[in-house]
């Protein structure tokens, strides 16, 4: 059984800023090596070992914090004590690692929800949702705005033009929820797609009025462009909303149930050790491609393993609200539910 739900973080330090979570394509860059390429793969079967019928697999994530769970398991030997050797393999996006996961390059991806749920809902592949990853803690989504510029809080957007990392993904949607919140118009507003490295300086130039922004962009705007948090959107409708998971094609996930509930074991031992800050920060560096200085000022996500249905019921229905969905979707419909064996 899975033991871990929601977190309860050790050793955890002050942090100065806001955020570290990743939603659909929300880094750019990271980097390739250390910790993140992991130990170099060797040849093997791709033939089942007795204790799982595919002992070989391809695991793909878009470069962010919150896959870090990942690469303890692969460098704490998780994945081996279940008889599994996992391939690591980068997407440039969620959007991305799902569509390697349709194209048959990789067995399980992570992603963003939104565009899990886009994919299966539009009939692009037949989805399961295979373990959690993050939901968002506080200020881990974060407006911010000029310094000393006429937008200072939440109630000045209407008629402004906000940035975000993509249209019509949990970026916008997330803005559109914490204005309507606050009563606010969310329809009188310009969302300007803007990659997220690119953001900070965008607002500090005036080509934007203010932009969501995520760790470690949220770090490096403020010390690089002088940018400053107007609002936590994570909040109220949106407190730990579940951002992230790990997904498989329903084909992959019946014919390798064993294969699936290994995976699901290991990443559930290396989440446990991410609450341990000390234990992460080391990771992240390389899985979010950033410096020791910035990962011991980043403010974590909340690290999640067990898929639990009436929580993740809050992205198809937020969807739904906003438009991204045409009609209400059952997700406990979409959960592989971990083996009791």
């Amino acid at each position: 059984m899975l033991r871990h739900g929601t977190t309860t973080r050790k050793k955890s330090r002050p942090v100065r800023l806001a955020a570290a979570v990743v939603t659909a394509g929300l880094l750019a860059t990271a980097s390739g090596c250390g910790l993140l390429s992991g130990e170099e793969d060797t040849p093997e079967s791709q033939n089942g070992n007795g204790s799982v019928e595919k002992s070989t697999i391809t695991v793909a994530h878009l470069p962010s914090i919150d896959v870090a769970p990942l690469y303890i398991a692969k460098n704490k030997g998780y994945f081996k004590d279940e008889g599994l050797d996992v391939k690591i393999e980068q997407a440039a996006s969620g959007q991305a690692a799902t569509q390697k996961m349709i194209g048959g390059d990789a067995d399980i991806v992570q992603s963003s929800y939104v565009p899990f749920l886009m994919a299966h809902t539009g009939g692009a592949a037949d989805l399961k949702i295979v373990a959690d990853a993050v939901s968002a803690a506080p200020d881990t989504f974060v407006l911010v705005a000029k310094k000393g510029g006429s937008v200072k809080s939440i109630d000045d957007l209407e008629g402004k033009r906000i940035a975000v990392s993509a249209l019509n993904t949990i970026s916008d949607t997330i803005v559109k929820s914490a204005m309507k919140t606050n009563g606010l118009d969310y329809e009188n507003v310009e969302f300007v797609q803007t990659s997220f490295p690119d953001i900070a300086s965008a607002v500090a130039k005036g080509q934007v009025d203010a932009g969501l922004l995520i760790e470690p962009f949220l770090t490096m705007g403020a010390e690089e462009h002088g940018v400053t948090p107007i609002a936590d959107v994570a909040t109220g409708p949106t407190k730990d909303f579940p951002l992230a998971g790990w997904g498989a094609l329903s084909e992959f996930v019946e014919q390798n149930p064993k294969t699936v509930a290994a995976f699901q074991r290991a990443m559930e031992r290396a989440t446990e050790d991410a609450q341990d800050r000390d234990a992460i920060e080391p990771v992240i560096q390389d899985t979010a491609g950033i410096d020791a200085a910035t990962a011991s000022l980043v403010n974590l996500p909340n690290f999640h393993a067990t898929l639990d249905a009436s929580r993740l019921q809050r992205v198809p229905d937020m969807m739904v609200e906003f438009g991204l969905l045409k009609e209400k979707l059952d997700i406990e419909s979409l959960i592989v539910a971990p083996s009791k064996s």
